[in-house]
Order: C-alpha cells, then sequence, then structure tokens
C-alpha cells in the first residue's frame, strides 16, 4: 500500500549489481516452477510452501517472506492466495479445486541481492471469465514491460496499464502497489499501478539503473478490499476473482531486463533435474 513519501531517490543499480539481482531471480523463477508442477487438484497449499521453502534452503537463499513483520509475523515462505483472495494469503489446509485461480507470491534474497515475483496459476480448467481475467492481468504486466524503455515518468506508464484493465470491465487494486527492490526487498520508490492525484505527488522518472517490482492486480468486479482476521489474507470486498502477476524489472540504456525471467534460469540445473 501506499506509504508516507519519505523524498528519497530511487536507488540505481550498476550492470553488476543487476546481474547478482538475476542470479536470486533465477532461483525465485525456479521456485515457481515447482509451485506449477504441484498446483492441481487435491494439493493443500501448505504442501506448495514446504516445497518452496526446502528449495531455497537447499540453495542458501533467504525467503524474504517468512517472518516479514506485521501485528503477526508471516509465518510462510510463498503467499498462496485463492480466488477472492488478491494477495498475502497464508498457506494452510486448503485443498485447490478445479476452477480455482491461485496466485502465488514468493521472493528471496541470494549474496545480499533480492527478488520478487508472482504468477496467478489455473488450477485445472477455469471458467471463461476467470481465463479472461488472467489474461488482463498478463497483459497489464506486459504493458509495463514494454512501456518502460519508450516513457519518461512511471505515471504514463501506470496510466496505460490502468486503462487496459478498465477498458475490458475490470479494476486495478488501489490499496496496494509495487516497489523498488535491491538490496532489501522494498526500496523507493513504489511503483502504483493507477494514477490519481496522489500518485502524481510521488511520480518519478524512469532511467537507467532502476529496479522495480511491479504487480498488477486486478479485480474481476470492484477494487475494493479488505483484510481477513489472519491479519494477511486481502479478499475482495464484493468476493469476486482476483488475479495478481509480478516481475522484479531492471530498466537499462539497452532496454528491459526481466530479473525473474523463466528465460536462462534453468541452464545450470542438472541434466536430470530438468527431465
Amino acid at each position: 500500500m501506499l506509504r508516507a513519501n519519505n523524498n528519497r531517490p530511487p536507488e540505481l543499480k550498476s550492470a553488476r549489481e543487476l546481474l547478482m539481482m538475476r542470479e536470486s531471480g533465477k532461483l525465485v523463477a525456479r521456485a515457481l516452477r515447482i509451485c506449477r508442477d504441484m498446483a492441481r487438484p487435491g494439493v493443500k497449499t501448505i504442501e506448495i510452501d514446504q516445497a518452496v521453502e526446502a528449495f531455497y534452503t537447499k540453495h542458501n537463499a533467504v525467503p524474504l517472506f517468512k517472518g516479514y513483520p506485521g501485528k503477526t509475523p508471516f509465518p510462510a515462505v510463498t503467499c498462496l492466495s485463492v480466488n477472492e483472495q488478491v494477495v498475502h494469503g497464508v498457506p494452510g489446509q486448503r485443498v485447490l479445486k478445479e476452477g480455482d485461480l491461485l496466485k502465488v507470491d514468493t521472493a528471496c534474497r541470494l549474496d545480499g541481492w533480492c527478488a520478487d515475483r508472482a504468477i496467478t496459476l489455473p488450477i485445472g480448467t477455469v471458467s471463461p471469465e476467470k481465463a479472461r481475467l488472467l489474461r488482463v492481468g498478463q497483459e497489464t504486466l506486459q504493458i509495463a514491460i514494454d512501456l518502460l524503455p519508450k516513457r519518461r515518468w512511471w505515471s504514463e506508464v501506470a496510466s496505460a496499464m490502468q486503462r487496459h484493465v478498465e477498458s475490458a470491465g475490470f479494476s486495478v487494486v488501489t490499496a496496494y502497489v509495487g516497489h523498488g527492490i535491491g538490496r532489501t526487498m522494498h526500496e523507493n520508490p513504489q511503483v502504483p499501478n493507477y494514477v490519481d492525484r496522489e500518485t502524481r505527488k510521488t511520480d518519478f522518472r524512469l532511467e537507467p539503473g532502476l529496479t522495480l517490482a511491479i504487480e498488477p492486480m486486478v479485480n474481476m468486479r470492484r477494487a475494493e478490499v479488505d483484510t481477513l482476521g489472519d491479519n494477511w489474507t486481502v479478499v475482495t470486498r464484493d468476493r469476486m476473482p482476483s488475479v495478481h502477476v509480478e516481475h522484479t524489472l531492471a530498466l537499462t540504456a539497452q532496454g528491459v531486463q526481466i530479473i525473474t525471467a523463466d528465460e536462462g534460469a534453468f541452464d545450470d540445473e542438472p541434466a536430470e533435474q530438468k527431465a
């Protein structure tokens, strides 16, 4: 969510630092492949979380969500949010069912550098309207990737993202935003997926060295959200479905580098693990 503006500029990264971030990004991409492989009817969300935690432990990576401060520290290494749950879903005994939409969000630090990514997975066959919601969410993130090197100010990108969502008849969640990322998971600047009077006050210039976790959250109907009694799980107020997608992106003089891309993330795996 939007925080008070501390007026500090974004922290720009060097080419060497981006290489370090990419190594953590590869691990996040590989962790999400584990989630894709496990996300099917009959699986409990806690089982997916446990598999990701074991993966991070094996690779000496620090999971950034577990223990994250709040009224109660976040208890897991992934946020697993189903259907009307928008973000920050707590893994547990919930069993995935045919037709669910599962949002998976995870982040880690490796050798001092962070990466953060989220995907939305259809469980089995989903309804046509859920499938369209997912497609629009993915397109909205792609708009940001495409426009980052072509615009001067973030508000220009956010405005295009918002127009795409709303032209499809959906709504952008305004209670939560993306963020800068680097040595810590949450750095300046804040990265809203919409434009209004308040976000224009904290608009920022797009320049090489920026590293941003851009994460549109798209609701099927109303934008309003509530937080459940576990103090973490955010749900749509109208209990209609939502999707959430995210990449850690770096803006360079040559264009956009997707720090958490799948491409190239599995090249160093032993052959038996790729099979």
